[in-house]
């Protein structure tokens, strides 16, 4: 595997240079380096089925790899997508569950899926629930500003958002996770 490129936190071998490469090699090397990493990105952000979520991300990679502005623009191309999946699947949930409500009358509760419980620490649960309790958009600001260590424009452009939207979404998030395990204590 080549040793450059765009670095995810959590892989073993994060740093992957795709340019040159065919696009079934790329994506195997891609694969090789990123999975992990944005399977623990979904779960973070609130994704019960991660996997499927970061599956979808490589296939619509794969579709659109002509489109790419560079090859090496993929990895920041797979975290949008699996931000952007992973929101509109929580959005889903959120009407079939009140939907569900309003026709039974029962509220479902959360739960984890092997995903889930296979990434997560007993000792990080609490941290977990904090933020999975947040609005989308802090949480989402949150993880991959302080998980995945990017830039606020990275961030931007991953969430389709302004530099400035980002620093208050940060900002709120991190005042209303302070809080929440302030409570906690």
């Amino acid at each position: 595997m080549k040793e450059t490129g765009t670095v995810i936190p959590g892989a073993v071998a994060s740093r992957v240079q795709v340019d040159g490469l065919g696009r079934e090699q790329a994506l195997e090397e891609l694969f090789a380096a990123h999975h992990l990493p944005l399977v623990r990105l979904a779960v973070l952000l609130g994704a019960d089925d991660a996997e499927d979520v970061v599956a979808e991300a490589f296939y619509q990679l794969y579709r659109r790899w002509r489109r790419l502005r560079s090859a090496d623009a993929a990895a920041a191309y797979l975290r949008s997508v699996v931000v952007n999946l992973t929101r509109m699947r929580i959005r889903h949930l959120q009407v079939v569950h009140r939907h569900a409500a309003r026709t039974t009358g029962e509220v479902t509760d959360h739960v984890a899926s092997g995903e889930t419980q296979a990434v997560l620490r007993d000792d990080q649960q609490a941290l977990v629930d904090a933020v999975r309790d947040l609005p989308t958009r802090q949480r989402e600001a949150l993880v991959l500003r302080f998980w995945l260590d990017l830039r606020e424009t990275e961030i931007a452009d991953a969430m389709g958002i302004s530099s400035g939207a980002v620093k208050t979404h940060v900002s709120r998030g991190m005042a209303a996770l302070s809080r929440k395990l302030e409570e906690r204590r």
